[in-house]
């Protein structure tokens, strides 16, 4: 009698995932108050917001975010029958060929950063070009520690070690910080020095830490470029898709920057700020969840088993909209308090607070929909079909940046409001598409924890307002920490209030927090 498959323990790789992010959610929000409490919202933040532009377009031009999702059920189903050599072999070809794509792309942005720059920002001031090119040529090596490091957690991933890759983000927020406090003292201008934190943090997280893992775990690593191995061939077929067609969540932000560069000095910021923000929920809840849930999807689909696969997928989803429906609420309902009081001090203004609080109000709409994308996009990957959300994302796209052209001359917070608009239509049609061609989903529960999560917040966020109202006119300034205690205070009691809330309307998910906090 052959041995029943090993499932993989989803609520421990979904706890370690969600500590892991929301440790790096906590070192994001020290790094942004760190860079705003030191620069403010100027021309200098605007720079260096934008020399990411290059970096981050060459990232998604040649795959990045597709290459780990491309290689872990690939790399997962070899290891999970017994071909191990198989599954080190397509590492060892996978890492080789793309150190050697991705070292052209870097040395091809590094040479023509100026040009690049006036290509992604077109309406940035040309007082500004000369410090964003050099801080783009910074940092763009960085994106090879990105490209190769996600390789080798793949590797973590699929075998069920989740810590480790959690603690690439973390060591890149640390590296920045440094960057700012200490790098920043010793360099003209000062703002340099994040460039050279997020470098040195880009490779020391992903690329040391995890070789130094891989190694003590056992790690086969040959140079060779044997494209013609079946499993390297079904890798690059399954990024194919992405290299030829850029979805929204990838590229939203790129395009916003885009556009938002014709704006007066400071929206830049403003909108990248309160996207941040809008983007804590995203990588605690729906990267976390998405990220543990994965390898065991991957591994379902190889054994067949569509069945746990559907339950693993849809009770996922349930998840991520019970703990992201009241958080877009709350920046819905209070973005000001909670701008105010994790940026406005040192020579963050309060008219920086407001401008970048109106730009958090509009993304948070879109806050549920950007959390279950990360999910849908991986169902697809784990059944190896990427083609189906890259050409919805692709049409998103194309909506999004002709509603975003339209929009350029309105008020900025437009653009926030068209890219969470964006966001659901997007993640309405992933829903429904894997429903129709992956797998059978639980429509009516979906639909039943959304309605009933968004009367629990309801309830929860007239509490916060209320509370919130007693602190208006607070004064902010170098003494802001007060206000930040009290706004954890308030979100925290927001938190339970939305728990027995959905407790009360009999949300099933709440069984799932008591028995957390039963075994904690």
């Amino acid at each position: 009698m052959s041995e029943s498959p090993q499932v993989p323990n989803i609520a421990r790789a979904g706890g370690i995932m969600v500590a892991s992010l929301f440790l790096s959610r906590v070192l994001g929000f020290v790094r942004d108050m760190v860079i705003t409490a030191k620069f403010g919202q100027n021309a200098l933040t605007d720079a260096y917001i934008v020399s990411f532009q290059v970096p981050d377009l060459l990232f998604y031009l040649i795959a990045g975010g597709a290459l780990s999702s491309a290689f872990i059920p690939v790399f997962s189903e070899y290891l999970h029958t017994g071909r191990d050599d198989d599954a080190w072999h397509v590492f060892s070809v996978v890492v080789t060929v793309m150190s050697a794509v991705v070292l052209v792309f870097i040395a091809f942005a590094w040479y023509y950063a100026v040009p690049l720059v006036h290509l992604v920002a077109p309406d940035i001031p040309d007082s500004s070009v000369p410090l964003v090119a050099h801080m783009s040529r910074i940092i763009v090596p960085a994106q090879y520690a990105f490209f190769i490091g996600g390789i080798m957690l793949g590797t973590l991933y699929a075998r069920q070690v989740f810590s480790v890759p959690g603690l690439a983000p973390n060591v890149y927020n640390i590296g920045i910080i440094v960057g700012a406090l200490v790098v920043s003292n010793v360099v003209v201008p000062g703002v340099v020095g994040m460039s050279w934190g997020a470098l040195v943090g880009a490779f020391v997280g992903n690329i040391f830490i995890p070789l130094l893992v891989i190694r003590k775990l056992g790690v086969r690593f040959k140079l060779s470029f044997d494209t013609k191995h079946e499993g390297v061939r079904k890798v690059f077929k399954l990024m194919l898709p992405v290299v030829l067609g850029l979805s929204l969540p990838g590229v939203f932000v790129i395009i916003i920057r885009y556009f938002a560069s014709s704006y007066p000095v400071g929206v830049v910021s403003a909108l990248d700020f309160g996207n941040r923000l809008m983007q804590a929920p995203l990588g605690v809840f729906g990267q976390a969840l998405a990220l543990a849930a994965f390898p065991a999807l991957s591994q379902f689909y190889a054994q067949k088993n569509m069945q746990m696969f559907s339950d693993q997928l849809s009770r996922s989803l349930r998840q991520v909209l019970f703990l992201t429906v009241p958080v877009a609420v709350l920046f819905v309902v209070v973005p000001l308090p909670i701008v105010q009081a994790m940026y406005q001090r040192g020579e963050f203004t309060a008219d920086d607070a407001l401008r970048t609080a109106r730009a958090l109000q509009m993304f948070g709409i879109g806050v549920a929909a950007w959390c279950l994308h990360p999910l849908l996009m991986r169902a697809y990957f784990s059944v190896q079909k990427t083609w189906p959300p890259v050409l919805m994302g692709t049409l998103t796209t194309g909506l999004f940046v002709a509603a975003a052209a339209l929009l350029v001359g309105t008020d900025y917070t437009m653009l926030a409001l068209a890219a969470s608009v964006a966001a659901v239509f997007l993640a309405l049609l992933m829903l429904f598409s894997v429903h129709a061609t992956v797998t059978a989903l639980d429509l009516s529960g979906l639909g039943a924890t959304f309605a009933k999560g968004l009367v629990a917040s309801s309830v929860a966020a007239a509490f916060a307002w209320g509370a919130l109202r007693l602190l208006d006119g607070w004064d902010g300034g170098v003494a802001n920490f007060g206000l930040l205690l009290v706004l954890l205070i308030v979100v925290l009691v927001y938190a339970w209030v939305y728990y027995f809330a959905a407790k009360l309307l009999k949300m099933p998910e709440t069984e799932t927090i008591a028995r957390a906090m039963k075994r904690r």
